[in-house]
């Protein structure tokens, strides 16, 4: 090796061990890039935009403690009934045991289970509302999720005071089996005895709000809201294909589609949703 080439390999190892300095610095996840449009941006740009794309408007999933703090007033938010969680009822076991399953998501998320229900202020009015968070077993509505919306609304009812709830989830929970259905019914008989009282229920879909869910109490809102693009179903489409041997447009199950067909009453951004809360409970109260 000649001393040119020995000097620059001698200059290459030190860029090397220089640029990985440099990256084992770098924390991961501050750098996001939307899936849609491409967009490179600083995570905090993101988070202060709702955690939707500024440039194409792209809603990245959000998690229940971060839809509390946009749409509640500040150090508003009571939750109720936070430490409800299930005992696995069936047993049930599939690739592992469901209470493993429930103790790994609970670790992972810090949720004690896929909703969070509370009391809170929009504007100083006040209002009983459910998050519902994607990311403890896809939002699956089990025994628990069932009773706590069935609780909070059974207070709001009390209180005579409207009901918001933000949906997000895969349907029923399979680890629960009948249980699970049952609490269709039960949320919407709840829901029902609120309506009854001439008392306001607004139901937000997000994406994904799917199963179950999308079959029972998300869509019996006075007003249904949804975030534009979300994807809003009951079964998949390659099931609804094969069942009424048709092909479906391609923004089939979108809440684009269902509010041309009257499913749905409003689209609104995230970043407009709280305002949108806001005007519509002005009007009702």
């Amino acid at each position: 090796m000649s001393v040119s080439e020995w000097l620059l390999e001698k200059r290459n190892l030190k860029f090397r061990f220089n640029h990985n300095q440099l990256q084992s610095r770098i924390p991961e996840g501050l750098w996001v890039k939307c899936s849609v449009c491409g967009l490179l941006m600083y995570y905090k740009v993101l988070s202060r935009n709702a955690k939707v794309c500024p440039q194409c408007d792209h809603h990245f999933p959000t998690t229940s403690q971060e839809r509390i703090l946009q749409i509640l007033d500040h150090q508003s938010w009571e939750p109720i009934n936070y430490t409800l969680v299930s005992n696995d009822p069936l047993g049930f076991i599939d690739q592992k045991l469901y209470g493993k399953r429930l103790q790994d998501m609970k670790n992972a998320t810090g949720l004690q289970d896929a909703v969070q229900t509370g009391l809170g202020l929009i504007n100083n009015m006040p209002i009983a509302i459910g998050f519902m968070d994607f990311r403890f077993m896809g939002g699956s509505m089990g025994s628990v999720v069932g009773e706590k919306l069935t609780r909070m609304i059974e207070i709001a009812t009390i209180k005579r005071i409207p009901v918001i709830i933000v949906c997000a989830s895969g349907g029923a929970r399979m680890q629960e089996g009948l249980l699970s259905l049952m609490q269709m019914a039960k949320v919407s008989s709840a829901l029902q005895k609120h309506s009854a009282c001439k008392l306001l229920y607004i139901s937000v879909l997000t994406s994904p709000t799917t199963g179950g869910v999308t079959a029972s109490f998300a869509m019996l809102g006075n007003i249904i809201i949804a975030e534009p693009r979300a994807l809003i179903a009951f079964a998949g489409r390659r099931v609804i294909e094969q069942t009424i041997k048709e092909d479906l447009p391609s923004n089939f199950q979108t809440s684009e589609y269902l509010f041309e067909h009257g499913f749905i009453d409003l689209i609104v951004s995230r970043k407009h949703l709280r305002d949108k809360l806001n005007q519509i409970l002005c009007l009702h109260l």
